[in-house]
């Protein structure tokens, strides 16, 4: 099976275009990633906010809690990588960061809709989308007058470069919690009612960024959040059909599925109202299910997703 994750990381190389091993397209030159996300791409920000996640977490790669709900990288390691750039630092850190290639806005637990509960309820996040952009807008301001007030180049060293904000890699991996929240709340009728305003909403922080000068944007779909370990936690005695043959909820599957599709959408109409962007969307779903569908038949000593505990994790086995 041509995992399909080389194309989600391994082989990332510009969103124009997938370069993959020997292959004549040109590689992409990023000076900076900006991130907005959850858990799945968070690298510090929750964990800078609240209390720090602890090992195990973290000591797969890092050998030590690294701010990551993973036992190693999270896949926005992985692009920084691919691209020459060190591992973003997140926003909400106050302690040895680095923003001169970039910051990761992502909290574990965000939504794209902001939620009525708080962290300690149900492990939602305060800082949805729409508090990260504002976080984004803020920073950039912060950065450029500090920048521009800097006395030398030492004190320039951890900033952006105002004029890279334009030339950076916008990244999205967002919307799975807001899925979390409606299976909770809602009926599957109500879910799919409101899919369209979520991914308005995050249509509308990707024009954000574009009326500011920003042209290269990453969308990763959600993963099949039926999947996760979680889910089964507290459910006993199943009813026949509830599970599908790898063990993961169909019902919740089927949503992620619908999701997409609306988030695909979207993002094509989107290709059209901003014409100088670069968007792509990648099919995380595919890379994931297909992982978890196939893991028997997998080559060894690849490096791929799996599931530990409620959150996806990279390790080499």
């Amino acid at each position: 099976m041509a995992l399909f994750l080389l194309f989600v990381v391994f082989s990332l190389s510009c969103v124009k275009g997938v370069e993959l091993k020997n292959s004549s397209l040109p590689s992409c030159d990023f000076p900076a990633i900006y991130n907005f996300g959850d858990s799945n791409s968070d690298t510090g920000g929750i964990s800078a906010a609240f209390q720090p996640i602890p090992s195990p977490y973290g000591d797969g790669f890092f050998h030590k809690p690294s701010g990551r709900d993973s036992d190693g990288r999270v896949i926005l390691d992985f692009i920084a990588e691919k691209l020459n750039l060190p591992y973003l630092s997140a926003y909400l850190n106050s302690l040895g960061t680095n923003y001169k290639h970039g910051a990761n806005f992502a909290t574990g637990g965000s939504t794209i809709r902001r939620q009525n509960e708080t962290i300690f309820e149900y492990g939602i996040s305060p800082f949805s989308l729409d508090i990260q952009i504002v976080q984004f807008n803020q920073f950039k301001t912060r950065t450029k007058l500090l920048y521009q007030e800097a006395k030398n180049s030492v004190e320039r060293s951890k900033l952006p470069v105002p004029e890279e904000f334009s030339k950076a890699l916008y990244t999205f991996d967002i919307g799975q919690n807001d899925l979390s929240v409606g299976f909770r709340k809602m009926n599957f009728d109500q879910i799919r009612v409101s899919m369209p305003d979520i991914v308005n909403q995050l249509a509308s922080a990707v024009k954000n960024i574009y009326q500011q000068g920003g042209r290269s944007f990453w969308i990763h779909n959600t993963g099949p959040i039926g999947c996760l370990p979680v889910n089964q936690f507290y459910k006993h005695n199943l009813p026949v059909g509830y599970l599908d043959q790898y063990g993961c909820v169909n019902d919740h599957n089927v949503m992620a599925v619908e999701f997409n599709k609306q988030l695909k959408d979207r993002v094509v109409k989107m290709r059209t109202e901003l014409p100088e962007a670069a968007i792509t969307y990648v099919d995380v779903y595919a890379a994931k299910y297909g992982l978890i569908s196939n893991t028997k038949n997998e080559v060894v000593g690849i490096k791929f997703l799996i599931v530990v505990d409620c959150c996806w994790s990279s390790i080499l086995i």
